[in-house]
């Protein structure tokens, strides 16, 4: 897998100060998408033992929050399982930190299995504490929503959501 950056120090994806990772690869191609140059699953820097090191140690103060995937999409078949390991190293080193997951695929088209019977999937998604999802409608752009950048999006409780097996949402917006 390639990554787009990493972005440390970040306070718009996700709650708190945050580490996030652009990952590259996707399909959805949303009409006028912040970051188009990371559709390209070539473009960037390959995803290695180095740049898991760094993510490690970029999350180590405890005044950052946790990890936030993005991309690209994070829930392309290609992406999962190199995802899927990092969120569990993760996981595994900080266990008091959390994870967002943006991706374009809503909860519902996951959860009937359309993306793919890919092993990591589900695992990856048991170690997601908030997913962001849907894919980024122009025409329902609202710079005032918290987290996200279009209405149609939503903020998940993933593993309340896992759980009871439909989306549940979070209400930043206060």
């Amino acid at each position: 897998m390639n990554y787009a950056s990493i972005h440390n120090y970040d306070i718009a994806n996700g709650a708190g100060v945050r580490v996030s990772l652009f990952v590259s690869g996707c399909r959805h191609h949303c009409k006028n998408c912040f970051n188009e140059e990371a559709w390209d699953f070539n473009y960037g820097k390959p995803f290695d033992e180095p740049v898991m090191q760094e993510l490690l140690e970029d999350l180590k103060p405890d005044y950052i929050k946790g990890l936030t995937f993005l991309g690209g999409e994070p829930l392309e078949p290609e992406n999962v399982p190199t995802v899927y390991q990092i969120a569990k190293k993760i996981k595994d080193t900080y266990p008091q930190k959390n994870i967002w997951c943006y991706s374009g695929f809503t909860f519902d088209f996951i959860m009937a299995n359309k993306i793919n019977k890919e092993e990591y999937l589900r695992p990856l998604l048991q170690l997601v504490d908030i997913l962001v999802d849907g894919p980024f409608v122009e025409d329902l752009k609202n710079p005032g929503l918290a987290f996200r950048g279009s209405s149609n999006q939503r903020i998940l409780d993933c593993k309340q959501s896992l759980t009871e097996n439909r989306p549940i949402e979070l209400n930043m917006d206060h």
